[in-house]
């Protein structure tokens, strides 16, 4: 059985108690969500439930809003791919921000705008991560500045990333060539050894990388039976005998 969707072993007793209080609804809670996720972001620590209430309290009181609180929880969200917690966190903010703006027809106030157009860059992120092209993940990471000041405030992203990447990748394959995965990791050289020995426990053998076997990765036999009475079995013989009518 899977861990429960609420639990956050690093949660603070008084987000613990807000959570499972009425003031979990409370407008007042909402600066102390804030600090909470800011915590969250350079102790490297993740509270989805939490980050999901102060997401559902900005629904009640957009006025409340905080542009870079909104995407430090959406960052936050993509250090745990490929887990939906992403998609969770778009589900509560508001369509106008959800649409490209390019094809939006609605028109921000200000201040409005940039949100969304960080929504969308943080969105573009997700689909990569989504379609398992990592190379050209971090080739998006790198391509505008505004990438680096989104993810700015959540310490150690670069490499939580790396680690959920190399989670993925072990769950799907035993080998890869070292070029190939040197651009899922984004790392050459010594830093790429030491993340894939040391970090990973991963072998590098030449130009291949050689993945332990684990319950994901293993190739499992199946064998299929049929479960066919002897008398069904007769049946069809003496039919394939029978004078057609």
């Amino acid at each position: 059985m899977g861990a429960p969707f609420d639990l956050a072993p690093d949660r603070p007793p008084h987000i613990d108690e807000i959570l499972n209080g009425l003031d979990r609804y409370n407008p007042e809670t909402t600066a102390v969500f804030q600090d909470y996720v800011m915590q969250q972001c350079e102790n490297q620590t993740y509270d989805c439930y939490a980050n999901l209430a102060l997401l559902k309290l900005y629904q009640f009181n957009p006025h409340l809003n905080r542009d870079e609180t909104i995407t430090n929880i959406l960052v936050k969200a993509l250090t745990v791919f490929p887990d939906p917690d992403f998609s969770l966190c778009l589900s509560l903010l508001p369509t106008y921000v959800l649409a490209p703006l390019s094809s939006s027809s609605h028109t921000p106030a200000a201040g409005d705008a940039p949100l969304s157009e960080a929504v969308q860059k943080l969105n573009t992120l997700n689909n990569l991560l989504a379609g398992a092209d990592y190379a050209a993940f971090w080739a998006t990471l790198d391509s505008d500045d505004l990438y680096a000041d989104l993810v700015a405030d959540v310490a150690g992203f670069e490499e939580l990333m790396r680690v959920r990447i190399a989670a993925t990748v072990s769950q799907s394959i035993r080998e890869v060539d070292k070029s190939i995965l040197e651009a899922w990791l984004n790392l050459q050289g010594n830093a790429f050894d030491h993340f894939v020995g040391s970090v990973c426990g991963w072998n590098i053998e030449g130009a291949k990388v050689k993945i332990p076997i684990n319950k994901d990765n293993e190739a499992k036999g199946t064998v299929v039976r049929e479960n066919v009475k002897f008398d069904q079995f007769s049946r069809i013989v003496r039919r394939a005998y029978e004078q057609p009518a």
